[in-house]
C-alpha cells in the first residue's frame, strides 16, 4: 500500500434503520435460543461472528436460518452501536 494512502480516513456506509432494528430482532432472537438450549449465547455468537461458521449457533427455534438472514457486519454493526449507546448513557 503506498504511503500516501495510509496518510487517507477510509469511510464506512452504515445501513438504513431498518436493517439495524433487524439485526437487533435477529440476535435477540438466536440469544434467546441458545440460551435455552443452554450454551453461552456471548461465547456462542463471538465464535459465529470471528470465524463465520454457523455451527456456532444452534439450530434449535430455527435460529441458525434466522442468523443467516444478515452478513456478519451488520450484526456486528448493531452490536457496536448498543454498546456505545449504553456507554454514552452511562457517562450522562
Amino acid at each position: 500500500m503506498p504511503v500516501d494512502e495510509l496518510n487517507h480516513t477510509m469511510r464506512f456506509s452504515v445501513r438504513a434503520e431498518e436493517e439495524v432494528n433487524e439485526a437487533q430482532l435477529v440476535l435477540h432472537e438466536v440469544y434467546e435460543a441458545l440460551k435455552e438450549k443452554g450454551y453461552n449465547p456471548i461465547n456462542q455468537l463471538v465464535g459465529y461472528l470471528l470465524s463465520g461458521d454457523p455451527a456456532y449457533i444452534t439450530s434449535y427455534n430455527n435460529a441458525r436460518s434466522v442468523i443467516l438472514k444478515l452478513e456478519r457486519d451488520d450484526l456486528l454493526e448493531e452490536m457496536v452501536r448498543a454498546y456505545l449507546a449504553g456507554k454514552l448513557q452511562k457517562e450522562r
